[in-house]
Formats: C-alpha cells, structure tokens, sequence
C-alpha cells in the first residue's frame, strides 16, 4: 500500500471512530419501558406510537450510525410493535437477558404480526425470549377455518437487507413464530423455537420472496412446519438444524395461486427430524400428509416452477412420512382434485437420508400427470420400520438413483 493508501485508510478510520463515538445506544428504559412483566411495553395504539419500544427506535434509527437499541434484562409486557426502516445506517437490537411477552388475548390484536421490523439495511438482533402465549389461541380460535380474523405472527421480518439474527428464542406463538420475508442476504445463527406439537399453524420459520439465506445451528419444536418455504424462496442453506415435534422440512405449498415465483437454489443439509408428522416434503394443490422432508403442490394449481433442490445427510427418528413429493396436497376439501398439479419439478436430490420410519412406506414420490416430475436423485437411502425394510410409492417421477436404497425406489 502507498503512502495516499495509508492516509486514506487513517482518514478512513478516524472517521469510523468519530461515528462510534457519536452513535447512542438507546435503552427502552430510558422511554418508559417498566421491564416489570406486567406493564405494558408497547403501544395500546396508534397514538401511543412513540413511547417505550417504538421510541426508542425512532431514536436509534434516526441516530447517528451505527444505532443502538437496548432491552435490558428482565420481563416485559408487551401489545404489538412495529419497527420501520430505513435507518441512517447499520442498526443493533441486543436483548440478551430480556423475556417480551405478549398478553394472551387474541382480541387484543387487530394487525397480522406482534413484533415486526421492516425497510432495514444493516440490522443485528440478539437475544431475547419472545413469548407468544399462544395457549389460549390454540384452543379456541376458529381462524383456520374462515378469513374473517387473523392471528399475529410472533416475529415477522420484512424487506431487510444483508442482516444477522442470533441467540433469539420464540416460544408458544400464537401463529407462525418467525416470517422471513423480501429480506436478502440474511443469517439466522442459534435460533430457538419451541411450541407444545398439538399448537395450531405454528410454523418454525416460514420464508418467501428472498434471495440469499443461511440459517444454522438452531433447534426447533412446534406444531406445524419447523422450517416453511414459500413462493420466490432462493438461494437459501440450511444447516445443523434439529427439527422435532413438527411437520418437517417443507417446500410448499405452491401452485394455489396464480404467477408464484420459482423457488430454487435450496440446500438443506446435516440436520435431524425427530418425532416429527413429516420429514423432507414437497407440497402443492389434494391429501395432506404428516413428513419429514417435504415438497407439496396443490392439485388443480396454477403453473409454478420447484428446481435445483437438495436434502442431503439427514437423520429421520421415528418419522411417519420420512421423504414425500405430494402434488395432491388438498388439506381440509379445500380444492378440486381433478385436475394434476402444474407446478414443475426439477433436479431434485434425497441423499444420505437415513434412521427409523413411523410408517411402512417411508418414501412416496407422487408427481404430477400433467408435469411429471424430473430427474429426482435418490442415493444413500437407508430408513427401516421396526426394525425391518420399508416400501416406496412412485406416481409419474423420473428417477435416477445412486448406490444402495432401502427402500428401493418404488420397489414392490
């Protein structure tokens, strides 16, 4: 490096330092948050918008960069929040320490999220329990069963950009516990989630519309999906992820509406399912199934494309549907099964996928008619039921298949 290369890196310096000195970390203390686990610390509404939490937001965010927002350790009570970018530059959120409970009652919600963030370029979230005390909800919510009403996600992430979540724990939401979303270039590291296996749509962590996601060395158990991919899901990796209870690993569903986005580009590997309904699955538009890894599709489905997706060295404990293509998912008699699905897949690999089925037929590949599905790689299988072989069912997929697989690829 030059002698201009060394000023310029002083300059350079000198200046970051300057703006280290200047940014404030902002404690939600400081704005009115009691940290008691009874008073509420959020707004009751809108014209509250700007005490406790949102306020001190407003000002980390409008701060000098990088911003700082802490919440301290100890118990909170709090309704929903709502969080929005963009920032003047790279933001924090430590909450190491902190539990964030939201009251219990349904009733006290009127939006689709409890605790939201979006339009952030830059942001960091560390720690923090956040409590759905989603009990009640499971119980007695008749949601799922009209579009009346609608049930807060308990984390629900938006349009972020190039961002790190870790060390966060969701417990007992009342609907999905995380919701990724048109958010690139992210990280989740030591994600935490636990929900009692009977709670309602409580999916793990549900992702859609993004390019660009790694998420590793995180634990999760619920009712629904540990980890949901929906339309416009790319380029993602998942990794050292345990999975248990749950529905598995889940690609879908898709097909249900018109001009979805492809998902591609989709590496799950060195993870385990325990205990769960599914392991690996694919699902679009009829049958719902319960899986370990998963794609589904529905029956009478709009066009959509699922390619370049692999599960590789998974551990399958006790799983009633291990490895399933479903594109006759039609949960509910919520649609026609008439007509095959037209969602397309392509270059789709099970590999190394191995332990105990709760189930005799620990692999079904049942593929469109209309767009059968291609080139599917089966290698490395090896699941057993009690003890014994397993069996496999094949509709209209194109297999290939690598080494020795028990069961043998639609064998009879």
């Amino acid at each position: 490096m030059g002698k201009i290369g060394y000023i310029r890196s002083a300059v350079y310096l000198f200046l970051l330092l300057i703006a280290t000195n200047n940014a404030a970390i902002v404690d939600i203390k400081t704005k009115g948050a009691k940290g008691d686990g009874i008073t509420d610390d959020g707004p009751e509404i809108l014209t509250y918008i700007f005490i406790a939490i949102m306020r001190a937001w407003k000002e980390a965010c409008e701060g000098s960069p990088p911003g700082s927002l802490l919440i301290p350790p100890g118990n909170y009570m709090s309704l929903a929040v709502q969080l929005n970018g963009p920032c003047k530059g790279p933001i924090e959120i430590n909450a190491n320490g902190a539990t964030i409970k939201a009251p219990p009652e349904l009733a006290k919600f009127t939006t689709e999220s409890w605790f939201s963030i979006r339009g952030v370029d830059k942001l960091t979230m560390t720690g923090g329990t956040f409590d759905g005390q989603g009990q009640e909800t499971w119980k007695t919510t008749k949601c799922q069963e009209t579009t009346k009403c609608q049930i807060p996600v308990n984390l629900r992430f938006s349009n972020l950009r190039n961002s790190l979540f870790k060390d966060i724990t969701s417990i007992n939401s009342k609907n999905f516990h995380i919701s990724l979303r048109g958010s690139d270039n992210s990280r989740m590291e030591n994600i935490n989630i636990n929900a009692q296996g009977n709670s309602l749509n409580t999916d793990g962590i549900h992702i859609a519309k993004l390019n660009g996601l790694n998420i590793t060395n995180s634990k999760i158990g619920t009712g629904d999906d540990c980890i949901s991919f929906g339309e416009g899901s790319r380029n993602i990796r998942i990794e050292g992820v345990s999975c248990g209870p749950g529905h598995g690993f889940s690609i879908g569903s898709l097909g249900k509406f018109p001009n979805e986005e492809p998902v591609e580009g989709i590496l799950l590997k060195n993870c385990t399912v325990n205990r769960a309904i599914n392991g690996v699955r694919i699902k679009t538009w009829p049958n719902g199934a319960i899986n370990g890894v998963r794609i589904k599709t529905w029956p009478n489905s709009h066009p959509g494309i699922v390619r370049d997706i692999t599960f590789e060295n998974i551990i399958i404990n006790n799983v009633q549907n291990p490895v399933i293509v479903d594109q006759e998912y039609c949960p509910n008699k919520a649609c026609m099964k008439g007509a095959p699905s037209k969602v397309k897949l392509t270059n789709v690999s099970f590999r190394r996928i191995r332990g105990t089925s709760a189930s005799k037929v620990a692999m079904k590949l049942i593929c469109s008619a209309e767009v059968p599905c291609e080139n599917v790689e089966v290698a490395g299988i090896n699941l057993t039921f009690n003890g014994g072989p397993t069996n496999s069912q094949c509709t209209n997929a194109k297999t290939k298949t690598t080494g020795q697989n028990v069961p043998g690829v639609c064998a009879a």
